[in-house]
């Protein structure tokens, strides 16, 4: 090596050491936080701006009756329910979304029931306000009925159809089935325990402890929980933006639109060929109608529901097959 060449690496060699040195700070700055508390490199929820502890109300009641929030093992119970979903920011915006959308409809049932209107907020614990939810016990649709219960009420359970899964039919299911517990029982916090686990299990355990309160029975615990979820439920969608939840009216989803006509079908037919007839396509239907399976519609009397402004054109292409509802 050249002396020139040698001055000139031995000169620049403290002036390399110390941009190694800086550029060394810089990542110890970003990093070693994380590697001095391994547990902050996970991702940690998102704070609500207004405050950093959210606390439900200090009086509350489910279906006109009072939660004995004053006992300190309801009141743990309650806490954690409440504390486990109102930072589950995205979960609360989808009910809060859906809800605009299916409400009005068991909300009229209810009333015309002359129920409580609490009760939708079981269905919103049961299925989070999805057509298709499905448990791994085998219950489906908004108010996660098992396909024996659907059968006591009235659901068809068939190769093609599956009515737990059509909001009308299963709401009017559930509502029976309500009210034939809170008959036996004489409390709606027993008759929803009973929804959940059974009412052979609530009767047994009532004989055996000696009790008819849900907040003093030792029940299954996903049932001890039941109540109490849906009354975290009823706080955070009642007044959604004390707890954060500003939804711009824009962000809700809306009620959809349809026309409802009755075909009566003297042979199987494609529901894509439905859908084709009515302007719409075979995803849409099934959308509007998630209680249909598969791909045909046998023979026999059906009531389908269609884009708003498609009975038209259907009687037109169709019009052996259709009649209008009046």
């Amino acid at each position: 090596m050249r002396l020139d060449q040698l001055e000139r690496k031995i000169t620049m060699r403290p002036f390399k050491q110390a941009k190694r040195n800086f550029l060394f700070s810089i990542l110890c700055l970003v990093f070693f936080p994380l590697w001095e508390n391994p547990a902050q490199a996970q991702v940690q929820p998102l704070v609500h701006p207004q405050t950093s502890h959210l606390a439900f109300p200090r009086t509350l009641s489910l279906c006109g009756e009072t939660v004995p929030l004053s006992d300190r093992w309801v009141w743990e119970r309650m806490d954690r329910e409440f504390m486990l979903n109102v930072y589950d920011q995205g979960q609360v915006y989808l009910w809060l979304k859906r809800s605009r959308r299916y409400f009005p409809v068991i909300e009229a049932r209810l009333k015309e029931k002359g129920m409580p209107d609490d009760l939708k907020y079981l269905m919103v614990a049961e299925s989070s306000i999805l057509p298709r939810a499905f448990s791994n016990k085998g219950a489906a649709g908004f108010w996660q009925f098992i396909e024996r219960t659907g059968k006591r009420f009235n659901l068809q359970k068939k190769s093609w159809i599956d009515e737990r899964l059509d909001l009308a039919k299963s709401t009017d299911a559930a509502i029976s089935y309500l009210k034939f517990l809170y008959d036996q029982f004489g409390k709606w916090t027993l008759a929803m325990a009973a929804y959940n686990c059974g009412e052979d299990r609530v009767k047994e355990e009532i004989n055996q402890q000696g009790e008819n309160n849900y907040y003093r029975l030792a029940l299954p615990q996903e049932t001890e929980r039941y109540i109490f979820r849906i009354l975290t439920v009823k706080v955070l969608l009642s007044d959604p933006k004390k707890y954060g939840f500003d939804l711009p009216e824009k962000d809700h989803y809306p009620v959809i639109e349809t026309d409802t006509v009755t075909l009566y079908l003297s042979k199987s037919v494609p529901l894509r060929d439905i859908a084709k007839a009515c302007g719409s396509y075979f995803k849409e239907l099934k959308e509007l109608n998630p209680e249909i399976q598969g791909y045909t519609l046998p023979v026999g009397v059906h009531q389908l529901k269609i884009p708003a402004g498609g009975k038209t054109l259907l009687e037109k292409n169709m019009k052996e097959f259709i009649k209008t509802n009046p």
